[in-house]
């Protein structure tokens, strides 16, 4: 990563400093999106302008930029930091006000926007035969009421997540009530008797994405799909578990606490899955055309 970009102007990260007074650092009073490009093309950016602005309207942050000028701008950064396969970071946060208060400053002041690349690792559905899966845990759900508004204040995530790496897994699948939510960074889906469930949207889970992707090919491709809540006895009983997100697209779990999920292989659903995933990527992103960057 060679440019960021904040409030306006690209820089060099080292550069980039924002005011002490910013709510997004005092309070965590700010949203955020993550927008994978491949090729350089940005991935589903309508669905995730949409989601950016549901999120601002929910919290009552102004939104700084048009549609038009998003895009511009993600453009820009992805070009400055070479193009390729790179994750779009972008935050906005209320701004910074002259003196700290819980209520929100008035009049209103410029709300701060901030954005960085990241490069996007190789997803596990790009190569469905040789993918080994990943292991996860099940983890109470401790955070707040409203997980349907992608806020930067990430602290009962990070700790949840935090909790999975120190037991030697890559995710926490959380449960609230005796029913799964969602994972720590990521939407959950499980399959059983050739049938693949998701919970259904709610303020008890962010609106993933990738999650909506993955049903829309469900329903394209005729993998028999529902959107229901599901017990931790169906998590633990499920033939398949798969998780996803933007940047990592469809990941399959095949470990559960300690016990081995299936036959402790991804499963043919989810090979079906990832197989549409990637052809549905290539086409919207020139993946396969002449010279474009695998």
């Amino acid at each position: 990563m060679t440019q960021v970009y904040l409030n306006g102007a690209f820089m060099a990260p080292a550069d980039a400093t924002i005011s002490p007074m910013d709510r997004g650092f005092l309070f965590a009073d700010g949203i955020y999106e993550v927008i994978p490009a491949y090729n350089g093309v940005l991935f589903r950016f309508e669905e995730h302008l949409i989601r950016l602005e549901r999120s601002l309207a929910e919290v009552d942050i102004r939104n700084p930029h048009s549609r038009a000028q998003w895009r511009e701008r993600c453009e820009q950064l992805l070009r400055a930091n070479g193009g390729g396969n790179l994750s779009v970071y972008l935050q906005v946060t209320r701004g910074a006000a002259e003196k700290r208060d819980h209520a929100f400053p008035s009049p209103a002041v410029t709300p701060t926007v901030f954005m960085m690349t990241n490069p996007i690792a190789i997803p596990a559905a790009d190569s469905p035969e040789t993918a080994v899966g990943a292991r996860a845990i099940t983890l109470d759900d401790i955070r707040w009421a409203r997980c349907d508004i992608k806020s930067v204040s990430l602290l009962p995530n990070s700790l949840l997540r935090q909790q999975a790496v120190a037991a030697g897994a890559s995710e926490a699948i959380l449960l609230r009530d005796g029913f799964v939510t969602e994972g720590s960074a990521s939407n959950v889906f499980i399959a059983k008797a050739g049938t693949i469930a998701t919970p259904p949207k709610s303020h008890a889970i962010l609106g993933g994405i990738t999650r909506d992707l993955v049903v829309e090919l469900c329903h394209q491709h005729g993998l028999a799909l529902e959107e229901r809540e599901i017990t931790e006895m169906q998590l633990r009983q499920a033939d398949e578990i798969w998780i996803t997100s933007s940047t990592k697209e469809v990941v399959p779990v095949i470990q559960l606490n300690n016990a081995i999920i299936g036959n402790g292989m991804p499963g043919p659903l989810w090979k079906a899955l990832a197989h549409h995933y990637v052809q549905h990527k290539r086409r919207l992103c020139g993946l396969d055309a002449p010279n474009a960057h695998d």
